[in-house]
């Protein structure tokens, strides 16, 4: 299951610094505005120690990661809403994003203007809202007059939809983002097709310089104070310094060079699982003698569901899970430990599969 993030902000933020040091696709980063005249796409490793601490009693062949597909949106200006700057197209682009990581820019460079003449990450956070407010206002409205025709034509349900499209309408006439708008969850199934660019949940980073890595500064500062209660996440992270230390190809470099600045761990590390908790992922693992693997699923997922996850053949022949817990595997040190500690389960078609679980999936075909 792929987890899919959108890296947006205004342009000359440093995104594509950032989704440089998170992805395995390397894109030019420019001190050009709109530079970019399409959207860069990478795959990330989810980093997780478990895969680590498990290999270390199987002794496998190969660790293999969960992974994440990170988007970097280019730069988007006043006015993209009416096609200024990269306009329409990369709004359209962010439509198909599961989440969104809004980089804002946190530092000061007079070697990179800012687009709009001044630092100021709580305005930038602003026009970037109201690009895709107008947006989603578009779409919506435009729904609206769909709706309307099937009303006049006594559809029962379709009054219903105008019902909720009309709180969305009021809402974003309003400068809110969709996903504020007092909806019931039920009800939010009336605007899924709309793919609603502010009803995407967001992560937001404060892309600040390297003196500020490990404490942050006065413009992130402002980003928390704005956004106080807002149910997000607020990541610090100094961009140039982490493409630095992602540049390094030795891991005992990349670690030395962390701790001289601070930090136990990238800050892109926290990103990436902040990310995978935003869209309500959980992992798994399978491991065995040829590799130790983790797979990506959506909390609440049934051990057949899990089990399609890896193939399609597996939850259609599915028959049972044989379950270990991450924690007892590793106390126990082996599967036999773990069965004579009365730990090891066969589950069923109804079981729910657990963060961390170690599965063995049964089937015939």
């Amino acid at each position: 299951m792929a987890l899919n993030c959108g890296i947006i902000g205004i342009t000359n933020t440093g995104k594509t610094t950032i989704f440089n040091c998170m992805s395995n696709t390397k894109a030019e980063a420019s001190s050009f505005a709109f530079s970019a005249t399409k959207s860069n796409i990478g795959m990330v490793e989810v980093p997780d120690q478990r895969l680590t601490e498990i290999d270390k009693l199987i002794r496998s062949v190969k660790i293999i990661p969960a992974t994440v597909e990170i988007v970097d949106v280019p730069g988007l200006a006043k006015g993209a809403s009416q096609g200024e700057g990269v306009g329409n197209k990369f709004l359209a682009d962010i439509q198909q994003m599961d989440a969104l990581i809004h980089v804002l820019r946190c530092f000061d460079d007079p070697s990179l203007p800012h687009i709009e003449g001044s630092v100021d990450p709580v305005r930038d956070m602003e026009i970037v809202d109201l690009e895709l407010q107008v947006r989603d206002l578009d779409l919506v409205m435009r729904k609206m007059q769909r709706t309307e025709k099937l009303v006049k034509l006594g559809d029962k349900d379709a009054k219903k939809t105008l019902d909720i499209l009309k709180i969305y309408q009021d809402h974003l006439e309003n400068f809110g983002n969709a996903r504020t708008a007092e909806v019931d969850e039920e009800d939010k199934k009336y605007i899924q097709d709309l793919q609603l660019l502010t009803a995407k949940p967001v992560i937001y980073v404060c892309n600040v310089d390297d003196k500020a890595a490990t404490t942050g500064n006065a413009y992130a500062e402002a980003v928390k104070k704005a956004l106080t209660g807002v149910e997000t996440e607020v990541i610090v992270i100094a961009g140039k310094l982490e493409a630095e230390i992602a540049e390094l190809e030795d891991e005992d470099d990349r670690q030395v060079f962390l701790s001289d600045a601070g930090l136990s761990e990238p800050g892109v590390n926290k990103l990436i699982m902040a990310a995978y908790k935003l869209l309500n992922l959980q992992s798994f693992f399978t491991a065995g003698p040829k590799e130790v693997r983790a797979w990506t699923i959506k909390k609440g997922m049934t051990a057949p569901q899990a089990a399609g996850v890896i193939h399609s053949d597996l939850e259609r022949g599915f028959i049972r899970a044989e379950v270990m817990k991450y924690d007892d595997f590793i106390h126990y040190k082996t599967e036999q430990a773990v069965k004579d500690a009365g730990k090891f389960k066969v589950e069923g078609k109804n079981y729910i599969i657990g963060d961390g679980d170690i599965l063995h999936i049964r089937f015939n075909v």
